[in-house]
C-alpha cells in the first residue's frame, strides 16, 4: 500500500513535516494513515479517542508522534507547534456533533472557536509554519429556500451550536488571514468545507451509519428521526484528498487561500432513508423503523457545489454512491466477523481508482 501511496501528489509530501489535530478522530486517523504513507513526518494533537474501538487505535500507526493535548490548553497548543515546527497544519480538532452540541454548546464553541484561536496563535509563533487548511463543515451556511447547491460565496450562519460554532470558526480563520498572515510570506489559510463523511472505522454517537452498524451488529432496528432528510453523502476519503490537493497546491499559490466545498455531487446527495436502503442491500442485517419523538432542529437539505475545487484544483470525487456504500458495509463487515481492519486495502483501492480515472493527483 504505502508503495503506491507515495506516488501520489508528485512526492510532495515525502519528507514535509505535518501537524494534525485531531488525529485520533475518524477523519484525522484516516488523514494520518494517507500522510504517514505519503512519507511525511507526522505529529498529532488530540484529546484521547472516545470510542472502543476506536480507528485510531486499530490502525496502530509507527512513526507518528502522538500528543494527547486538549485545543482548549493554549500552552500546551503553542508546546506542540513549537516541538514538532511542522510545515502544514491539518486542523481536525473539534466537537463534530449537531445533538451533543445541544447539550453541551459552551464546550462546543470554546472547542471550535477558542480552540481554533488558540492554535493559530500557536501558528503566529512558529514561523515554519506555511500552509494551514481548517476543516469545518458543509454546515456553516445560512439555510436557503430552494434546493441549490450552496457557493463558497453564500452567507454563513447555523442554526444549531455546532453549526453555529463552525460558521464563527470560518470568521476566525478569515480574520486572522487578513490580520495577521495576508502577506507575500504569511501562512497561507484555506477552510474546507466538506459534506457528510462515511467508511469504515467511525463509531461516534448520533452519527447515522455508525448507529445502523451498532444496530445490526446487536440484531435490532434503528430508530431514524429524519428518513426525508438529504445530505451530500461521500466516502471519507473524498474530502481528504481535497485537503491534500488543496494544501499542495497552496504552497506555491496564496490566492487559493479562502473557502472551498468538497462533496460527492448530486448522485450523492441522497435521503437517509434511500442511503440506509441502498447500505442494507449490502449488509441484510441493517433494519429501521421511524422514530416519532420530538427532536432538534436539522436542516432538511443540504446540497453542495464543488464546481471551485474541480475548476481551480482538478479534484473531483473517485467513488460514486454506490461504491462509497459497498466499501462502507465490506468495512464494517470484515471487522465484526472476522477482526478485519481494512483501511489500508480501502486506501490502496482509492488511489489506484484515482489512477484510473485520470485524477492529476493519482497520476
Amino acid at each position: 500500500m504505502e508503495s503506491v501511496a507515495l506516488t501520489g501528489f508528485g512526492g510532495f509530501y515525502a519528507g514535509k513535516r505535518v501537524l494534525i489535530t485531531g488525529h485520533t478522530g475518524f477523519k484525522g486517523s484516516w488523514l494520518a494513515l494517507w500522510l504517514r504513507a505519503l512519507g511525511a513526518k507526522v505529529a498529532g494533537l488530540a484529546l484521547a479517542p472516545e470510542t472502543s474501538p476506536a480507528h485510531w487505535t486499530l490502525l496502530g500507526l509507527d512513526g507518528i508522534a502522538d500528543h494527547r493535548v486538549d485545543v482548549r490548553d493554549p500552552l500546551a497548543v503553542h508546546a506542540v507547534m513549537q516541538g514538532h515546527r511542522p510545515d502544514i497544519v491539518f486542523h481536525l480538532a473539534a466537537q463534530p456533533l449537531v445533538r451533543r452540541s445541544y447539550r453541551e454548546p459552551e464546550a462546543t464553541f470554546s472547542t471550535n472557536v477558542t480552540g481554533l484561536i488558540h492554535l493559530f496563535e500557536a501558528v503566529r509563533a512558529c514561523d515554519a509554519v506555511r500552509v494551514l487548511v481548517n476543516a469545518t463543515t458543509d454546515k456553516v451556511y445560512a439555510e436557503h429556500a430552494g434546493g441549490s447547491g450552496y457557493v463558497e460565496t453564500d452567507p454563513l450562519g447555523g442554526h444549531d451550536p455546532y453549526s453555529s460554532s463552525k460558521a464563527c470558526a470560518e470568521l476566525v480563520s478569515d480574520c486572522y488571514r487578513r490580520s495577521f498572515f495576508d502577506t507575500g510570506g504569511g501562512v497561507r489559510i484555506a477552510t474546507a468545507r466538506a459534506g457528510n463523511v462515511i467508511g469504515g472505522g467511525d463509531w461516534a454517537e448520533d452519527r447515522l451509519v455508525p448507529d445502523l452498524v451498532r444496530a445490526a451488529a446487536s440484531g435490532r432496528a434503528l430508530k431514524i428521526r429524519n428518513p426525508h432528510a438529504i445530505r451530500p453523502w461521500q466516502h471519507v476519503l473524498e474530502p481528504l484528498s481535497g485537503y491534500l490537493c488543496l494544501a499542495q497546491r497552496l504552497w506555491n499559490d496564496a490566492s487559493l487561500a479562502g473557502p472551498w466545498n468538497f462533496g460527492p455531487g448530486p448522485a450523492g446527495e441522497i435521503s437517509v432513508q434511500s442511503l440506509v436502503e441502498r447500505l442494507a442491500a449490502h449488509w441484510n442485517a441493517i433494519g429501521i423503523e421511524p422514530d416519532g419523538g420530538a427532536h432538534p432542529h436539522e436542516a432538511a437539505t443540504l446540497r453542495l457545489d464543488t464546481g471551485k475545487a474541480r475548476l481551480h484544483l482538478a479534484w473531483r470525487p473517485v467513488w460514486d454512491i454506490e461504491a462509497t456504500l459497498a466499501r462502507t458495509a465490506a468495512w464494517y463487515r470484515g471487522f465484526h466477523d472476522r477482526a478485519r481492519v481494512d483501511s489500508a486495502d480501502d486506501l490502496s483501492a482509492y488511489i489506484d481508482d484515482a489512477r484510473r480515472r485520470g485524477l492529476e493527483w493519482a497520476t
